[in-house]
């Protein structure tokens, strides 16, 4: 049995076509059905179900499914452990969702340049479900995200509580008040993030916590977006404190809402089983400075 073997039959099983599994593995196709085969004769099992273009897991399959996700991670770990030599360059991938990444990202990346000089970041934007599934993939060392999370996979810490808030137009008749209540709210039109996001859910729930039904005019794939609209009149939003900005000034106002406090956890996601690099060390080193910076500030 060779590792390049499971890489094919799990490639297979996640796209569900042979010439899908067998671009994705940049092979030929006729080579990996034949080392599949190989596979299958060596097992005494038929791992796949032929059905036209389709291929399904047999039973087999499924048990040998998990087994060989199990064996490849292992194997990269092992890569990864032996090769993590403090005097070379290290690189890590750190996911975040696109309510974070832009926000914090920036700060943390121009910190651990500083810090760490040698050590490589790259960065996955992307939605909590993504996110998760490359995390348990292998394919993420770190993953930036809001709560809920409840994959026992997966590793939670808790990193910050950030509060979300009200934003208005500048010259909305809610921007004179330094504080609303949901009757306030009553008759507004409400711009919010698509359902993709976490923070919709987030914000979805919150409404339903308080027995609130908005009005909801548009959609948005990015808070930008929502700022934007907003800005123009188009309605109003709640979105995070830390999406507050500089160029916002003359254009939104921010205001906090009298009957309750809406807030979102934000939390550092590892694999359970994942070996953590000096690089992930260092970088969660920095994710810890900035979670106490921010702990002390909600304290002033």
């Amino acid at each position: 049995m060779e590792l390049d073997q499971l890489r094919y039959f799990l490639a297979v099983s996640e796209t569900g076509n042979f010439t899908r599994a067998a671009e994705r593995s940049h092979i030929a196709q006729p080579s990996l059905s034949q080392q599949i085969i190989k596979l299958e004769k060596e097992l005494g099992h038929k791992l796949f179900h032929r059905l036209g273009r389709k291929a399904v897991v047999t039973e087999a399959g499924s048990v040998f499914l998990e087994r060989a996700r199990r064996i490849l991670f292992e194997v990269e770990d092992a890569t990864k452990e032996l090769g993590d030599n403090s005097s070379l360059e290290r690189r890590i991938t750190v996911g975040a969702i696109p309510t974070l990444a832009p926000y914090q990202l920036p700060r943390l990346l121009t910190l651990c340049r500083k810090r760490f000089p040698n050590l490589q970041v790259n960065i996955r934007e992307d939605f909590k479900p993504t996110l998760l599934t490359e995390l348990l993939e292998g394919e993420l060392d770190l993953a930036l995200a809001a709560l809920p999370v409840s994959d026992p996979r997966i590793q939670v810490e808790i990193l910050w509580r950030e509060p979300l808030t009200l934003v208005v137009a500048k010259d909305h008749p809610l921007a004179l008040k330094s504080r609303v209540s949901w009757a306030d709210l009553a008759n507004e039109t409400f711009i919010l993030l698509s359902s993709s996001s976490s923070l919709a859910a987030q914000v979805r729930r919150f409404f339903g916590d308080n027995h609130f039904e908005p009005r909801i005019g548009s959609r948005c794939a990015q808070v930008s977006t929502v700022k934007a609209l907003v800005a123009i009149g188009a309605g109003i939003s709640i979105v995070p404190r830390d999406a507050r900005s500089e160029e916002d000034q003359g254009l939104l106002a921010y205001i906090s809402l009298s009957d309750a406090k809406p807030t979102r956890d934000i939390a550092l996601l590892r694999h359970m089983q994942r070996y953590q690099s000096r690089g992930a060390e260092q970088f969660i080193s920095l994710l810890r400075e900035v979670a106490a910076q921010k702990a002390a500030e909600a304290q002033v």
